[in-house]
């Protein structure tokens, strides 16, 4: 069993740093590193009885590894490849040959898939040739991240998109890897044949692209994929256009509030549960413009509040009184993955100086998904600054958004 992630770009220092605090914490009889040595240990040994290379050895195992110097030479492959030097890589694969197929990275795969993910063309050639053949997964990375070279050079290796080979560019909203594999023959459908997961994972993800989202859920619907003609899809389409008809015919329509089944549709396959809709602060009983704030789409939110879009509309109450949010505290916590306007503070900026009030005030709930704490978490009667400060997972507080509030007046 694999407890442990190993890094991107692995220190071997901070990992003999580990394997020590992880023997001294099992020699004093902590409970967690007794557990991890008798995890992994082959022999698990006693706590009293233990060595470093007992820890090390524990330690590998848990990034799984088999051995503590097959870990050591792991982090050299995948700094060689994380620096692009393709020496090294030759080196150390003509040494040792079984690091070629190791997959050092869950998620990344074995090292050619690992440098498909990065673009390093070179490398991906290099290892190939030295008997890597890890083509399909080094395909789906490199669409997966846009990178459209490296998936063309591996096709020509002969990758091929498998089924399912779609939900990687929705997962990253990436346009250009969805649109290379549909040319190369892919169906759009998960890997089960679904036709509705690919627009699913394309709403639902915790990717913020909202270029490439717009441009994925155009080409979804050049392939007859049935988008909804509602207020929320042309937000998330960065239509407009769109809007604009909808605004037409319903003046209110900025202060409408809308539904979890609204901005997630059932009908694309979208999860009834909301904390499956990967979005920090909630957007159930929402206005388009706190979507526009989860979106990231800034240009559709200043288009409103050119056209009269009140910035301190609130999102609607549950049964219980939770909500009741302004737009602002979606600035506050937010998805922290590639959601560039809102880290620049640049979404929070447009919203205070159009007048949002730095000190309104609601009751809000929230449950995280796919990390360590998954309960839910209330919060009561709390301004954005207090939303930031008290919300229970800080990755997702963006300190640009803080920083403004405090400028404007804004307290705990």
């Amino acid at each position: 069993m694999v407890d442990r992630w190993f890094a991107l770009h692995p220190d071997p220092d901070q990992l003999r740093r580990q394997a020590k605090e992880l023997l001294r914490d099992a020699r004093r009889g902590d409970a967690a590193a007794v557990e991890e040595f008798h995890q992994h240990h082959p022999e698990a040994p006693s706590p009293v009885d233990a060595q470093l290379a007992d820890a090390q050895l524990a330690l590998a195992r848990s990034y799984g590894f088999p051995n503590w110097p097959h870990l050591l030479l792991s982090c050299r492959m995948t700094n060689a490849i994380w620096d692009d030097d393709t020496d090294t890589v030759r080196a150390l694969a003509l040494r040792h040959p079984e690091l070629v197929q190791h997959h050092s990275h869950r998620n990344w795969g074995p090292p050619m898939s690992f440098a498909a993910n990065l673009g390093r063309g070179r490398i991906v050639t290099l290892l190939h040739d030295l008997g890597a053949r890890d083509l399909a997964w080094a395909f789906d990375r490199a669409c997966l991240q846009g990178r459209i070279d490296t998936a063309r050079q591996l096709y020509a290796l002969g990758a091929r998109p498998a089924p399912g080979a779609v939900m990687g560019p929705c997962e990253t909203q990436n346009a250009a890897g969805l649109a290379l594999v549909l040319q190369l023959g892919a169906e759009l459908t998960d890997a089960a044949g679904d036709p509705r997961a690919p627009v699913a994972m394309l709403l639902e993800t915790y990717s913020r692209n909202p270029e490439g989202r717009r441009c994925c859920l155009e080409l979804m619907a050049e392939q007859g994929v049935p988008l909804p003609d509602t207020p929320t899809m042309a937000v998330q389409r960065g239509r407009t256009d769109l809007l604009e008809a909808h605004l037409h015919r319903d003046p209110d329509l900025f202060t409408r509030t809308f539904g979890h089944r609204e901005i997630y549709p059932p009908d694309l396959g979208c999860h009834a549960d909301a904390s499956l809709a990967l979005h920090g602060t909630p957007l159930a009983g929402a206005t388009l413009l706190h979507l526009c704030v989860d979106c990231d789409e800034i240009d559709i939110a200043r288009w409103m509040l050119d056209r009269g879009a009140d910035v301190d509309a609130k999102a609607a109450a549950d049964a219980d009184g939770f909500g009741g949010h302004t737009a602002l505290f979606g600035c506050v916590v937010a998805q922290p993955t590639n959601c560039a306007r809102q880290k620049d503070g640049a979404f929070t900026r447009l919203l205070l100086e159009r007048g949002a009030d730095p000190n309104a005030r609601a009751s809000l709930r929230k449950r995280l998904r796919f990390i360590e704490d998954e309960a839910e978490h209330t919060y009561l009667g709390v301004t954005p600054t207090g939303w930031g400060q008290r919300f229970h997972n800080q990755r997702w507080v963006n300190p640009a958004a803080l920083a403004l509030i405090a400028e404007a007046g804004g307290r705990p």
